[in-house]
């Protein structure tokens, strides 16, 4: 199994270069995972949301190895590439799931729950109820 798509690489790779332009700023975008990759045997499960476009090996996401403290962060695809499960399985992506909301919300579920919870409603913004009415 092909571990990113091509258009999943390509909606990372374009999602990068518009984080690229506003990093740093208040202006930083809030993307929505484009892929769920996790260990079919064990722990270990990443929502990727955007590739470095400095380093095209490196991808921002929700980073969950099992400890009970899923983090934001960096990780090589060429090492979740090789990365072997009980078994000797690899890593799998998940082709049946869809992000439902922005990483931010998946990060306040996670960071409840100790772990990545698969759909999450996106947050209210301040002064909307959740339907994003004011």
């Amino acid at each position: 199994m092909i571990l990113i798509t091509k258009e999943q690489l390509q909606q990372l790779a374009d999602n990068g270069r518009r984080q690229a332009a506003v990093k740093g700023t208040d202006a930083e975008l809030d993307l929505q995972p484009v892929v769920k990759i996790f260990n079919p045997t064990g722990a270990g499960t990443w929502l990727l949301t955007e590739i470095d476009p400095d380093d095209t090996d490196i991808a921002w996401g929700l980073c969950d190895l099992g400890f009970g403290c899923p983090e934001f962060g960096t990780v090589r695809i060429s090492e979740l590439r090789t990365v072997g499960g009980r078994f000797g399985l690899p890593l799998e992506r998940d082709r049946h799931w869809q992000a439902t909301a922005p990483i931010s919300a998946y990060i306040e579920a996670a960071d409840a729950a100790g772990h990545i919870v698969d759909h999450v409603k996106p947050s209210a913004k301040k002064g909307e109820d959740e339907a994003g009415r004011a």
